[in-house]
């Protein structure tokens, strides 16, 4: 009988900790990316990007709602997938076999990013998101991100991220010293979801805290939506 429990302890102590190779080291299968309703983050944008590009129209916000989840549930059943309305293995598979040129190209490697950013983009983008924007929901992060991206791509701002950042009373988190602070991980995930291509902010490339903004200028730019305590203009 106790030789029977010892097995049994065994086994369950693997299940739990991953098979044991030689070596020591742990055999760990890679987790494929799974969205499913409620999920907010730039798979979902990626999701939408290849679902529209197939005819299943959803409205491309990087949010996983009602639409998006009956367009993934009518795209398992003409595909014979499992018909459960998330986004696993199974059907990334299928999306990716069906829009394989989808992902963009940086650096001549394959990648799902939308914009092309430098390591040094990336390091001052984090800095500004978490600086201006920590506190706020992780979907106005990466509006704060988004922003940046706009406009460097816009021809009336510099076209780096430091240049943007760094521009005279453009972000007060420069003005008063808080941009050398380290970002956290939500900040940096903030940004690489941004580049990515989703753009929470509706293209924009300004905002501002109503409660503490005190530019008569910036009042009179076109609003677009508000997200957490920011209002996102152009």
């Amino acid at each position: 009988m106790k030789k029977k429990l010892m097995i049994f302890l065994t086994v369950a102590t693997v299940g739990l900790t991953g098979a044991v190779l030689p070596g020591g080291k742990k055999a760990e299968a890679a987790a494929p990316t799974l969205v499913h309703y409620g999920s907010k983050n730039g798979d979902v944008w990626d999701l939408q990007a290849r679902l529209n590009k197939l005819g299943y129209k959803t409205k491309r916000d990087g949010v996983y709602g009602l639409q998006t989840e009956r367009q993934v549930i009518q795209f398992q059943k003409d595909h014979k997938l499992r018909i459960d309305g998330i986004s696993g293995a199974q059907t990334w598979g299928e999306l990716k076999k069906l829009t394989p040129s989808h992902g963009g190209k940086v650096s001549g490697k394959a990648s799902a990013d939308k914009v092309s950013l430098t390591q040094e983009d990336r390091k001052w983008m984090a800095r500004a998101v978490y600086s201006e924007a920590r506190g706020e929901p992780y979907k106005g992060q990466v509006a704060v991100a988004a922003v940046i991206i706009n406009r460097m791509q816009s021809d009336k701002f510099p076209n780096t991220a430091k240049g943007v950042i760094m521009q005279k009373g453009a972000f007060t988190a420069v003005d008063d010293g808080q941009i050398w602070m380290n970002p956290d991980s939500d900040a940096k995930k903030a940004v690489e979801d941004a580049a990515k291509g989703w753009d929470p902010s509706s293209n924009a490339l300004f905002y501002f805290n109503p409660d503490t903004a005190t530019s008569k200028w910036i009042w009179s730019r076109p609003q677009l939506l508000k997200i957490g305590k920011h209002i996102f203009t152009k």
